[in-house]
């Protein structure tokens, strides 16, 4: 009796933002493990262009669109290259993220401010629209928000991250509810404490480390390796019923 491989990308591309290098690029390498076209995608392409080469030394397919989207124009330019090369588009995963300042929130400047709402909700917020659109036209597709932990419980002096994390929370839901009849699935993932060089403010501060480890029961921070099987779950037609959903990785942080 053959079994189907619901976790077979074979087929498909991917787009994966911030993916040169922790969490992203964790994902991109997992997505081209089953089978898809990974789009790797950051500000700059040269570290892009060493995973996507790494990526094809190991059999799997890979190439590089630089964008920064932070920058509408590039979220713009990035659509038209993809649409053009490939013609659709059947999974993206928006992960690149920005958190500038660690500190009271009451001495967060405009500068920082405007940096992380531009990156994580409006730059979310438009590539998850121009990602649908063009799902839509090709049948479907699946939208990866990655979140944070911080979108439900605000992290210590990261007030204003936790804060566009919990935007994208809800930009989740909204986008699930209103894609749905596109065939379009939006879901997110909320990662815990993992050791990236994004978190490391928070891994290399002894005190507020262990106060994080007090409430993960698992007790220790993630691998980014450790959030690629969820994105790749919600990336595969073992989700096809799956939408809106958030999926806390996080060692149990939030239940503790």
């Amino acid at each position: 009796m053959s079994i189907p491989n619901t976790f077979d990308l074979n087929g498909k591309v991917a787009l994966v933002t911030g993916a040169s290098r922790g969490i992203g690029e964790a994902i991109a390498r997992l997505l081209a493990a089953h089978g898809a076209h990974v789009i790797v995608s950051s500000r700059k392409a040269e570290p892009c262009e060493a995973v996507a080469q790494s990526i094809r030394d190991a059999g799997g397919k890979a190439s590089v669109i630089a964008c920064h989207v932070g920058e509408m124009d590039q979220i713009e330019q990035t659509f038209k290259a993809i649409e053009a090369q490939f013609g659709r588009l059947d999974i993206l995963v928006n992960n690149a993220a920005a958190n500038p300042y660690f500190g009271h929130i009451t001495n967060t400047d405009v500068g920082a401010f405007q940096k992380t709402v531009d990156v994580n909700i409006r730059g979310y917020f438009f590539m998850c629209s121009n990602g649908a659109k063009l799902m839509a036209r090709n049948g479907g597709g699946s939208i990866i928000n990655i979140a944070s932990v911080n979108g439900v419980v605000p992290g210590a002096m990261q007030g204003i991250y936790s804060i566009t994390k919990a935007a994208v929370i809800s930009m989740t839901h909204a986008f699930a509810k209103e894609c749905a009849l596109m065939k379009v699935r939006v879901n997110a993932i909320l990662p815990g404490p993992t050791d990236t060089k994004f978190a490391s403010a928070l891994v290399s501060n002894e005190a507020i480390l262990a106060t994080v480890m007090a409430h993960t029961p698992i007790n220790r921070v993630a691998d980014p390796k450790e959030m690629a099987g969820a994105a790749l779950y919600l990336a595969s037609d073992a989700a096809s019923y799956t939408t809106g959903a958030c999926l806390n990785v996080d060692g149990g942080y939030l239940t503790a």
